[in-house]
């Protein structure tokens, strides 16, 4: 079993370009046909990614059940289950700005919260400061993309959402520090593929036959879900979830970025300005002291 060592300020940026791996998930959805459902392209890029990684990890032959904790893996498998058709239900329901905010930007909170009451680590007031300014820059952002629609049942589909995705973090966060990252994911995209599998014979799925259907469900399943959530899970083993959850906030920004130079969408002079309270409040995180934003030094299993 070999180990290594990632030193230095290295692991924030890996979760950071997970997170902007992520934010390319828009831009391929726009691109998708018009045929394809937003919940079975979340069905379908869980089973890409899982199959992609697998597929990797087999050829390494580095797939090892040995001490494997099964509880803990089918918890994870079903926090990434539950966050797809949440959110994408949440953006349905209540539109995209407020779906989008509510569910990753409660996210953090969520994530702190969770480490605070269970792991009994209250985050430093850096990461309150960091997160904070993330978050309102979020809201910024998306308050003039489009008319405002609150709907309490989509309100609490976009919360659910968030949840699932700090749990994901902090369950999978226990199974990277004892188990190579790439198996972890591997496994736990698999099993999530798997229970979204319905989705497949519910929704209509002869877009994925086409050059643009199977060109987006190859670009999200294996940079915006495999490459992504694998740089995210070797990141998660030397930061604590609290601040990679803080970091996933650069998604929305690379969203938007996109939108604008690849898709031609127009941002108003308030929408900038929620750019830069995003990227402030990343970087103000990004620059904190290392021990603020790990516990301690551990060891990745590869």
């Amino acid at each position: 079993m070999e180990v290594c060592k990632i030193k230095g300020k290295w692991p924030p940026f890996l979760v950071l370009l997970a997170a902007v791996f992520w934010g390319t998930t828009g831009t391929a959805q726009a691109l998708a046909p018009d045929t394809a459902h937003p919940i079975a392209i979340g069905a379908t890029r869980l089973a890409v990614g899982g199959l992609f990684l697998l597929s990797i990890v087999i050829a390494r032959g580095k797939l090892n059940f040995q001490n494997w904790p099964i509880k803990t893996t089918f918890m994870a498998s079903l926090c990434m289950a539950f966050y797809q058709p949440l959110f994408f239900s949440a953006v349905s329901i209540t539109g995209v700005a407020i779906g989008t905010v509510v569910a990753i930007g409660s996210a953090p909170i969520f994530s702190g919260l969770t480490e605070w009451i269970y792991l009994k680590t209250r985050p430093p007031k850096v990461w309150w400061f960091s997160t904070g300014l993330a978050i309102l820059g979020c809201l910024i952002l998306f308050s003039n993309q489009e008319s405002i629609v609150i709907d309490p049942f989509g309100i609490v589909l976009a919360l659910g959402a968030g949840l699932s995705f700090a749990s994901y973090t902090l369950v999978s966060r226990s199974l990277v520090e004892e188990h190579s990252s790439l198996s972890v994911v591997a496994v736990v995209f698999i099993l999530s593929a798997i229970c979204l599998s319905p989705f497949l014979f519910i929704f209509d799925m002869s877009w994925i036959m086409s050059v643009r259907g199977l060109s987006v469900s190859l670009q999200l399943g294996i940079m915006a879900t495999g490459i992504a959530y694998y740089l995210f899970s070797k990141g998660l083993v030397y930061v604590t979830s609290s601040t990679a959850v803080t970091l996933t906030l650069a998604e929305p920004l690379t969203a938007a970025l996109l939108g604008v130079f690849l898709l031609g969408e127009h941002l108003t002079i308030t929408s900038w300005f929620g750019i830069f309270l995003l990227m402030l409040g990343i970087g103000v995180l990004l620059r904190a002291p290392k021990s603020i934003r790990s516990e301690g030094e551990y060891q990745m299993v590869e």
